[in-house]
């Protein structure tokens, strides 16, 4: 009996270095590939500051970037906290060590008062996200009916 115990202790312990083995290396895996992933570094700040425009602006951004990875950047979506504010980005890949850019629009129109739009780029990085911002002051129109 004492020497099936030991035996089954054996295999257990043989198991768990095992497994403590394999996680090691799945870790290790995957830390290399994240550090082969594709890298979205803004050449400028992620938050723009657009100031004090009036009602009926266009406010736009060109948010620009370089590919810091070792493989093709990928943008599949970019997206904005609403339908005012609209982005414009590259659909082919961006090579390792290119430039691109991302350009935002906002339409100011019935938005007076403080703004603040998120834009959320969405690419195969690690994070797979990355948010811009565009945040100002927006002065009412004039009401035309006032006279």
């Amino acid at each position: 009996m004492l020497r099936i115990s030991t035996l089954v202790l054996a295999f257990f312990y043989a198991g768990m270095l095992m497994s403590c083995n394999s996680k090691e290396k799945r870790q290790q895996e995957h830390e290399e590939i994240n550090s082969k992933l594709p890298v979205i570094t803004l050449l400028e700040e992620a938050e723009y500051d657009f100031g004090t425009v009036r009602e009926g602006d266009i406010v736009e951004q060109r948010f620009n970037f370089r590919n810091e990875g070792s493989l093709p950047l990928v943008i599949s979506n970019v997206t904005a906290s609403c339908g005012c504010t609209t982005p414009e980005w590259p659909r082919d890949p961006v090579s390792p060590g290119k430039e691109g850019s991302i350009l935002v629009k906002f339409n100011t129109k019935g938005k007076p008062g403080s703004q603040v739009k998120t834009i959320s780029v969405y690419a195969n990085t690690n994070p797979p996200v990355v948010e811009l911002k565009l945040k100002g002051q927006v002065d009412a129109a004039a009401d035309k009916d006032s006279k």
